[in-house]
Order: C-alpha cells, then sequence, then structure tokens
C-alpha cells in the first residue's frame, strides 16, 4: 500500500472497466473514514467469506454502501487495506448527489427521534388511562 498522497485517482468511467473474476475493483469508502478508495479485489474473491460473486456484483461501482451495510470486521477492513490502489476522484454530480443523500439522512434520522417520543408518550398516557401508574 502507497501513502495515500502517493495514490493515483480513479474516475467512475476508469472503476467500472474493472467487473470480472480476474480483474476486479470496487470503490469502498466515505467521508466519516477517510474518504472513498479504489481496491483491486481480484485476488481476494476466493478467499471472501461471503463468496466471489457477492463482491462479483458490486464489481466496477460505489460498493461502500454494501460494505457498511454488512458491518464488516476490524480484521476486515485491515483485510481490504491490502489492497488499495488509490482514490476515487468523484464529479461535480457525484459530490452533489452524496450531499443531498447525507441531507435526506439528516433529516429521516430527526424525523424518526420524533416518530420513538411520539410512540413512547403514547404508550405512557395509555398505561396512565389503563391505571397501571
Amino acid at each position: 500500500m502507497c501513502k495515500s498522497d502517493q495514490l493515483k485517482e480513479y474516475t467512475s468511467e476508469e472503476v467500472s472497466k474493472h467487473t470480472s473474476e480476474d480483474d476486479c475493483w470496487m470503490i469502498i469508502g466515505n467521508e466519516n473514514n477517510g474518504g472513498p478508495k479504489v481496491y483491486d479485489v481480484s485476488k481476494y474473491l476466493d478467499d471472501h467469506p461471503g463468496g466471489a460473486e457477492v463482491m462479483l456484483d458490486v464489481s466496477g461501482q460505489n460498493a461502500d454502501e454494501f460494505f457498511e451495510d454488512i458491518g464488516h470486521s476490524a480484521e476486515a477492513r485491515a483485510e481490504l487495506k491490502k489492497y488499495l490502489i488509490g482514490t476515487y476522484k468523484m464529479s461535480e454530480e457525484e459530490l452533489e448527489k452524496v450531499r443531498i443523500a447525507a441531507e435526506k439522512r439528516a433529516n429521516q434520522t430527526g424525523g424518526s427521534s420524533v416518530m420513538i417520543i411520539m410512540v413512547a408518550l403514547v404508550a405512557i398516557i395509555y398505561a396512565y388511562t389503563q391505571g397501571y401508574f
């Protein structure tokens, strides 16, 4: 692995060309963990606990959401570092999509909190009216 200031930058177009078992690249990373990076996981496909097909399904793409949704261990994250080949250069459109998605998540989180509070209040009122308090 190279130092990040020495890593080559890759675009979506470049990464999208690497989608086979012999040549499997993907983008993993986000603003919470150092930014998106490009990984050549071709040599790891046979060793992946979930099987090669899982990785091939997201090859040539930004696989960060899938990677994070699985909840990979610290060991898996350390293993991933071995396959780092570069950083991901986002286009202006992609940057805007990320910004909008982050705002949407922030708004949904706030809405979820309000819903939880409302359900708790209804439960307390119900319990009170039933004489549990």
